[in-house]
């Protein structure tokens, strides 16, 4: 497993209580990094906070209960990291929810509004949040997790992959602007892997992803996470305000 050098890197993780956020938030702490995580799970996050509380870790990991829905929480979460760290380097945008399996004319309204409205504004605030310190500092690495499912447009999945098929065209705009200083923002879209977020969604629509993966199985969460700190590391120079795939072969472009 190749290693990056996150010493004296600070990364929020949004939904970092479990997952590909856990697992990224796993190597940058190895790696030397320091972490908070954000997750509106609070059962979760404690579980997983209490994992380190007696490791060697334990000063470089803090967690938040936060609804990155809620702007203000988002302000408040991201004032309380610059106050404990002292600084912001990574921000990774992992949090969002799946919504029902259904067709578009037949799709809850309620539904369609929360999923965009965590998956894509969400997103937003967060950023919002964050790229005003990043700038003072002059240094800052934005990962967003998009979704195959926001190139491509999965059926009976209306919501979620307007929310993705979203945070792909913010990270094409925030990469642009923030082009020219050493602030990378980019997304990967990953297919289907076996985290709890997709395992919630009906089983035929399980069973039509895994048909369109020419790989032929699910995405490895480790695999999701070695391209996600890749781009969230110094090595990461030059890349912004593009999209990775990790669809294992699904992808058409």
């Amino acid at each position: 497993m190749n290693q990056y050098d996150f010493e004296d890197r600070v990364a929020i993780i949004t939904g970092g209580a479990q997952g590909i956020g856990l697992a990224v938030a796993e190597r940058i702490i190895e790696s030397g990094g320091a972490v908070c995580l954000w997750d509106k799970d609070s059962t979760a996050l404690s579980s997983t906070l209490a994992r380190y509380d007696e490791t060697k870790y334990a000063r470089k990991v803090t967690g938040a209960t936060v609804d990155i829905g809620d702007l203000g929480a988002v302000e408040a979460a991201t004032q309380e990291v610059l106050k404990h760290f002292g600084r912001v380097d990574i921000l990774i945008n992992n949090a969002a929810i799946v919504g029902p399996n259904s067709t578009t004319w037949e799709y809850p309204d309620a539904a369609f509004r929360d999923v965009v409205h965590i998956g894509l504004t969400g997103t937003f605030y967060c950023c919002r949040s964050v790229v005003p310190q990043m700038m003072l500092q002059g240094y800052g690495r934005i990962v967003n997790v998009s979704s195959i499912a926001g190139k491509e447009g999965n059926p009976n999945a209306v919501a979620y992959s307007s929310a993705k098929a979203g945070v792909l065209a913010l990270t094409k705009s925030l990469g642009k602007e923030l082009a020219e200083q050493n602030i990378a923002v980019n997304a990967v879209t990953p297919g289907f892997a076996k985290t709890t977020l997709s395992m919630h969604q009906s089983k035929e629509h399980i069973n039509y992803i895994l048909s369109k993966i020419p790989r032929g199985r699910m995405l490895e969460i480790s695999e999701a996470a070695s391209m996600i700190c890749w781009l969230a590391s110094d090595e990461n120079s030059f890349s912004t305000a593009a999209v990775f795939d990790l669809s294992g072969g699904r992808a058409t472009y």
